[in-house]
């Protein structure tokens, strides 16, 4: 194939018009910063060419005033035709080469810097490209709005961690101003931690919330400016393709994004318990409860007692969809293991409740059922649900005001019964092998009852030994 002048005054490294030409001692001649660059690549002085060795680079000073005087005429015929020309060699545009993303000449097709490319006509390359980046923006216009959704969730998330911060905290004072002066610094140390935690946690919040939105600008800049781009002319657009492209490849979407699991407060901590925590200061105020209960994991229709023992339902509050919150379900705040557990709930009058145990398994996915024991009750029929679906039968319309859970998970036994005339409800043999959380569900109020302790060890021990003595009876007349 017949080379053109522009070939003869291209580079055979970079293909393009010589730009500071220099002249190696083997007579071919390359840009300088090409050759040097080949040089520093090869570790070599070697021609790129026929590979002889050269040691000095000689400026080539006719091959770079005939460049120049290229440049210039093909520069003039460019400016006096319609500007649709090729740069290198002032043809018509009318191609577009899918290798090398740019629109090219016949001249350029059957060029070197070409050989064995792919090449569309402009309307159809046009057409095809145009459908690729409009895909690519519509799913980062998608990916803002989850970005958006996702940084309002933050900010509630920031505003209820606040909330949370300062009912705590009304709590704490109120409790502390019961007590005796020389607990002041124990009340300052609780405080401290509260703070501390509200800090740390509205503080990753928040950066979380501002990085977010720069994404989110970054996203929403690069979106304007395609969706601008794709409005041009065909060869406005075709021109500009290749930097469009490369900018929206650049915007890496934001993915799925969620609150992560235990960003909130935990309240529990700070107010679980709270007076049996100073017992050892103040043993003559103390009251115990239990189970203490999450409100991180109670439907946004529950309204909690200052100690989170208590539940009243209420008008449904705007609450952070944390992956630990269900509807009208709550948990208590701490999985129980080895050792003896016992609490009361009361539910008065309600007309429907379930009340048990789940896994801590259960709480990875949405299925609340593997694994969990529920005692149910609703509109005077009862039913449980268990791994074993042991059966059992209770009088119809016959309620209970108030009900026990008793788990011996050493031993593997859980029962439920009336804690007033002792009666037995429910009860099962089971080989704990993971901790249970305690678990309400219902649409009506209800307390966890204060539970009676004694701090003479030994006789508390001797108490233990007669209530499992009482509760191998129990399960052997079950048996």
């Amino acid at each position: 194939m017949a080379s053109t002048l522009e070939d003869d005054l291209c580079c055979t490294v970079c293909y393009e018009i010589f730009e500071d030409p220099v002249i190696l001692s083997c007579s071919h001649s390359f840009c300088k910063v090409c050759v040097r660059s080949w040089w520093n690549n090869t570790q070599t002085s070697d021609c790129p060419l026929c590979k002889t060795h050269s040691k000095e680079l000689s400026g080539n000073l006719v091959l770079k005033q005939l460049c120049e005087s290229f440049v210039r005429e093909r520069d003039r015929r460019l400016s006096a035709g319609s500007g649709a020309l090729c740069t290198l060699h002032a043809e018509n545009l009318k191609l577009f080469c899918l290798d090398h993303q740019e629109p090219v000449c016949v001249v350029c097709r059957d060029s070197r810097k070409h050989s064995g490319h792919r090449f569309r006509p402009f309307d159809e390359a046009a057409q095809q490209l145009r459908e690729q980046l409009e895909d690519k923006v519509q799913r980062l216009k998608k990916s803002i709005k989850q970005g958006e959704k996702a940084s309002e969730e933050f900010d509630l998330a920031v505003r209820h961690m606040k909330l949370q911060a300062r009912h705590a905290e009304k709590h704490i004072r109120e409790t502390f101003e019961k007590l005796h002066l020389f607990l002041k610094e124990e009340e300052e140390a609780r405080l401290a931690a509260l703070r501390e935690e509200e800090e740390q946690k509205a503080g990753m919040m928040k950066e979380k919330t501002e990085a977010l939105k720069r994404q989110i600008a970054a996203l929403s800049h690069a979106v304007r400016v395609t969706e601008e781009e794709l409005g041009a002319e065909d060869l406005s657009f075709l021109l500009g393709y290749k930097a469009s492209e490369e900018r929206v490849q650049q915007c890496s979407p934001l993915g799925e994004i969620r609150l992560p699991p235990g960003a909130l407060l935990q309240q529990a901590k700070h107010l679980g318990n709270l007076h049996f925590n100073i017992w050892t200061s103040m043993k003559n105020m103390v009251s115990f409860t239990p189970v203490i209960l999450d409100p991180n994991t109670a439907g946004p229709e529950f309204l909690f007692s200052q100690d989170l023992t208590g539940v009243r339902v209420g008008a449904r509050q705007q609450l952070p969809a944390n992956p630990e919150r269900r509807v009208h379900t709550v948990l208590g705040s701490q999985a129980l293991g080895s050792g003896t557990h016992s609490w009361d709930v009361q539910f008065g009058d309600s007309s429907g409740w379930e009340l048990g145990l789940l896994p801590e398994s259960a709480l990875n996915g949405d299925n609340l059922e593997p694994g969990s024991w529920k005692l149910l009750f609703s509109e005077g029929s009862w039913s449980t649900i268990s791994p074993s679906n042991q059966p059992f039968q209770l009088p119809r319309f016959k309620t209970f005001p108030t009900i026990r859970v008793k788990l011996d998970w050493d031993r593997g036994r859980l029962s439920f019964c009336e804690p007033d005339d002792n009666l037995p409800l429910f009860s099962e043999k089971h080989t704990f092998t993971q901790r249970m959380f305690p678990y309400i569900k219902t649409v009506n109020d209800f307390k966890i009852l204060p539970a009676e302790f004694s701090v003479r060890v030994k006789e508390h021990e001797d108490e233990e030994e007669e209530d499992e003595e009482e509760e191998d009876e129990y399960y052997e007349e079950g048996e």
